[in-house]
């Protein structure tokens, strides 16, 4: 527990206790949490992102899964051989094979939807990302029974991504690259970036442009604009964080994302 609120960034280490952080408060506080007990989809996508936007982002294998992986289906062994090798590429000591597999079970075990036959209510609480349906373990030709051996990322899940996160993770991308001041990012970064919200969200460029579209229409700090050369853009008028911060909000009660 000490380590998933840390690195979903619900609290931080302060000596040898943990202390929740302003999120954690605004999403989980008993008397004024927007989903205390965690029951919204919404929390769900909002939780992912946390999870694998942050920097630095202690679920590497999670990171590279859903924002690096160049496709969308993997045995389990080559999912493994591809994590050694981006490892080895980026000039870290390899993990051992037990750790990736480890990783990689408990990853499956998060997003992919089990057997729901032997599905209990317990495992239903206990893995509650399930309902996001990122993941989905198939079984290896001939085995129909067996889901263990083939993990298949859904690229298209982001399209039930409410439009209020896909904004405010656009955003929050925005502020992590380009720096807490008034601009604009190309809407084909936010989609195809590794650690934009096309890609850690499983929404599409389109999608993500509808999307933005949609919401540009109730900010006025916002808006989709063209380039000289016809690009489309993302641009807003204030601190990217904080219209994050604003549109979130408006989902719920006010919140400081940090």
């Amino acid at each position: 527990m000490s380590f998933w609120s840390q690195v979903f960034g619900l609290s931080r280490r302060e000596g040898r206790t943990l202390v929740p952080t302003a999120r954690a408060h605004w999403l989980l506080d008993d008397d004024r949490g927007t989903d205390t007990f965690l029951e919204s989809d919404i929390s769900l996508w909002l939780l992912h992102w946390w999870l694998l936007s942050a920097s630095p982002c202690h679920v590497p294998s999670w990171r590279y899964l859903f924002g690096y992986a160049p496709v969308s289906r993997y045995s389990r062994t080559e999912l493994q051989g591809r994590l050694a090798d981006t490892a080895g590429a980026a000039g870290w000591k390899t993990p051992a094979s037990s750790v990736l597999g480890a990783d990689i079970a408990c990853l499956v075990r998060m997003y992919a939807p089990g057997d729901h036959t032997a599905a209990t209510i317990e495992d239903a609480l206990s893995n509650p990302f399930r309902t996001l349906h990122l993941l989905d373990p198939e079984p290896p030709p001939g085995s129909p029974g067996d889901r263990s051996h083939l993990v298949t990322v859904h690229r298209t899940a982001g399209r039930r991504c409410p439009g209020s996160i896909q904004a405010y993770a656009s955003l929050d991308f925005a502020a992590r690259t380009l720096g807490h001041t008034s601009g604009s990012i190309s809407l084909s970064r936010l989609g195809s970036d590794p650690l934009g919200p096309g890609r850690l969200l499983l929404t599409g460029t389109a999608e993500l442009r509808h999307t933005l579209h949609r919401t540009a229409a109730q900010h006025p700090d916002l808006a989709v604009v063209q380039s000289a050369d016809g690009e489309e853009l993302l641009a807003f008028s204030s601190r990217p964080d904080h219209l994050a911060e604003r549109i979130l909000a408006a989902a719920g009660p006010a919140v400081s994302g940090g």
